[in-house]
């Protein structure tokens, strides 16, 4: 058992959902999610999965996932057989009842996203994919980069950022408390755009 919040505790966290277990693209995802996890732990984000199916049923999939991808999935997987998560999240209709196994992926298909959680507990950033398209984690690490720069420093992140790049600083903070911040001044093309190098600490 898991209680979600005692969980995450300090931490910062990702929950990704799949419609059903024996999917050929979320076999894919959960050993991909499993190869990069030391980059989740790096940045103290705990990964945790999700599908409709019950516990037994996560089993036998996790066994094709290490034959196919070569690696078994490393971090908690939520067997949602009553649905709860899932319409928590808004993810099924509040209506859904009845036994998992007797619906298809394509009645959970909704169920394909991704949620980054803060140490607050507050969603961060909610994805949501198409059944058929397989989910992009390095972008989502490099989501979880910008959100944790963001969260320590008053910057924002342009285009294709990536950690090292430029940053903006923020449009909260008036030019009199940037000069504070950054005496060495910064780069305007225009006013609004306030280019500083990438702070770290």
């Amino acid at each position: 058992m898991i209680r979600f919040h005692e969980w995450i505790g300090n931490s910062w966290a990702v929950l990704f959902s799949h419609p059903k277990d024996f999917t050929p693209v979320c076999t894919t995802e959960l050993g991909y999610m499993a190869k990069i996890k030391p980059e989740f732990d790096r940045r103290g984000v705990k990964i945790i999965g999700l599908s409709v199916d019950p516990m037994e049923r996560h089993a036998g999939w996790m066994k094709d996932i290490e034959e196919t991808q070569g690696v078994r999935p490393n971090f908690p997987m939520i067997a949602d057989i009553d649905f709860a998560v899932s319409k928590r999240y808004n993810m099924l209709p509040a209506l859904v009842s009845g036994d998992p196994a007797t619906r298809s992926a394509a009645d959970n298909q909704t169920v394909r996203n991704v949620f980054v959680i803060g140490p607050d507990k507050k969603i961060k950033l909610i994805l949501v994919y198409p059944m058929t398209t397989g989910r992009n984690f390095d972008e989502v690490l490099r989501v979880i980069d910008s959100l944790q720069l963001t969260a320590k420093h008053k910057v924002a992140t342009p285009v294709n950022w990536k950690s090292g790049d430029d940053v903006f600083i923020a449009g909260s903070v008036s030019d009199e408390e940037a000069k504070k911040q950054y005496p060495q001044g910064w780069s305007a093309p225009k006013p609004y755009i306030r280019i500083v190098p990438q702070p770290h600490g």
